[in-house]
């Protein structure tokens, strides 16, 4: 399932597995100025392939090396030639998807394991006919994470770096303190718009970041208050988010709010340990 817009000079792809007609879950594709960012999932390959037949693809950014964003990396090199950059800790990820990393049931129906693609390291600076994108390490949702941003045009490619909403659940292989550092990092830049990995657009965007992480930081400070307590990752939970949601049974205890309280304190940086 596949669906198109146009926000200015960038084409959007909102991309997901249909089962009975259905989206499971969207991600997203981003073309500009014969550059790609992310390729979406291995189940939406042969429709964004098609969507791009009529386009020049000179390179493929990954922001990520999830696999619902580097499916189509394979066919969109093989098609049209295009270079594949991505961060280096990724690349042995691209080349390798099903030895390198172990995918849960979910991950499996929803996405699937991509094609193995070849990668290059990416340099700081991305330069296309008529932009350019600089660069920026972006850890926490991973670690191989990097986020585009043209400073001229206010736009920032941020794969899964930003994800709206207040978080009321993290996985189990994030980090918060990393997130919170690197949205922190974003929301000094000139942005306006946000292309995110869900393929939602987010106007306004620099005040969108200090939003998040004014919110992200408000439930850290919660969190070690309750912690301070003696309450349990469980009781924290209960009490600040309530009850599991549905993604914490459809990812077999994957994607959790235990796992958001638990990242607040086990993970917090050693220069923020004096404030306990």
């Amino acid at each position: 399932m596949i669906s198109v817009e146009n926000i200015g000079e960038v084409r959007g792809f909102r991309l997901a597995r249909s089962i009975l007609g259905r989206a499971m879950y969207y991600t997203a594709a981003y073309w500009v100025d014969g550059l790609m960012v992310d390729t979406g999932c291995f189940h939406s390959v042969t429709d964004l392939v098609s969507a791009l037949e009529e386009l020049r693809v000179d390179r493929v950014v990954n922001t990520h090396s999830h696999e619902d964003h580097i499916g189509a990396n394979a066919a969109i090199s093989t098609k049209f030639g295009a270079e594949i950059l991505a961060h280096p800790l990724a690349i042995p990820v691209l080349a390798t998807p099903q030895k390198q990393k172990h995918l849960n049931p979910y991950q499996i129906v929803m996405w699937g394991y991509p094609e193995p693609s070849s990668a290059s390291p990416i340099p700081e600076t991305i330069e296309t006919v008529h932009h350019r994108f600089n660069v920026l390490p972006t850890p926490g949702h991973s670690p191989d994470h990097i986020c585009l941003h043209e400073p001229r045009e206010g736009w920032l490619f941020c794969g899964d770096t930003y994800i709206g909403g207040r978080d009321r659940a993290l996985r189990a292989d994030y980090n918060v303190w990393q997130i919170i550092a690197s949205l922190r990092r974003l929301s000094e830049l000139p942005i306006d718009l946000i292309f995110t990995g869900s393929g939602n657009v987010r106007t306004n965007g620099s005040a969108a970041l200090k939003e998040k992480v004014a919110y992200l930081e408000s439930i850290g400070e919660q969190i070690f208050e309750l912690h301070r307590k003696g309450l349990s990752y469980r009781e924290i939970r209960r009490k600040l988010f309530g009850r599991e949601l549905l993604i914490a049974y459809v990812t077999l205890g994957h994607f959790t709010g235990k796992h958001l309280v638990r990242s607040f304190i086990e993970d917090r940086p050693l220069s923020l340990e004096s404030d306990k």
